[in-house]
């Protein structure tokens, strides 16, 4: 299956990426790994991509769809593949069925993860980080640690992001609603789009996705 994967910040859209495509056996291709690839790797998109980073300026169409088209180009993406966080605009949707279209291909569907913004929110501003491990993250509702402030694991001080303070949140989700839902419009009118409650546990919301894609076959 070809399927794009959409979602406001805090839907869960990596974790439920992750084990879509082991569920499905494609490969994910997320936007940040194909960034870090590229730049590790030092591809001349990757190079560009850095250029403009390095500026502090967002990385064109142009570049994200030619590291997009590199990566499902590969043998492993033969039979498929999730994508997620492209595209992130109409432009680079339109560009996603022009090269689908020029290699007889197009997408099977387009699952949006919908999740209400007061608890996407809630999920990201109550993140806490371990200033010693950035991999030890709680959260000050759904994964308490047992003194507060103070990491489980080594002891470090927890932590809030500023990326994820209540304000910068709700900045990403007028950039998503401006910039990335409208794909949802673009996608729907060719019957692509199923929307499913990303609320829940993990494995209820992958339950969901796997329903309502098999549907989609």
């Amino acid at each position: 299956m070809r399927i794009v994967l959409v979602g406001p910040p805090g839907a869960g859209k990596g974790t439920q990426a992750a084990f879509l495509a082991k569920n499905l056996s494609i490969p994910h291709i997320s936007t940040g790994d194909l960034f870090r690839a590229n730049i590790s790797q030092g591809t001349e998109l990757g190079k560009q991509a850095k250029a403009y980073m390095d500026a502090g300026n967002l990385v064109p169409d142009e570049v994200t769809i030619g590291m997009a088209k590199d990566r499902m180009e590969q043998q492993d993406a033969e039979n498929g593949f999730l994508l997620d966080g492209f595209p992130r605009n109409v432009s680079q949707a339109e560009a996603l069925d022009e090269m689908l279209a020029a290699e007889s291909m197009k997408l099977d569907a387009v699952l949006d993860l919908e999740v209400p913004e007061d608890e996407v929110v809630k999920r990201i501003a109550g993140r806490r980080i371990c200033r010693n491990d950035s991999s030890h993250v709680f959260h000050v509702t759904y994964s308490q640690p047992k003194q507060a402030g103070v990491c489980d694991v080594c002891g470090g001080e927890l932590y809030q992001r500023d990326d994820d303070s209540e304000g910068t949140v709700r900045k990403r989700l007028e950039v998503y609603h401006t910039q990335t839902e409208p794909i949802i419009d673009f996608y729907r009118a060719q019957g692509l789009v199923v929307t499913i409650s990303a609320l829940g546990k993990v494995d209820e919301v992958t339950g969901r996705a796997m329903g309502a894609l098999q549907n989609k076959r």
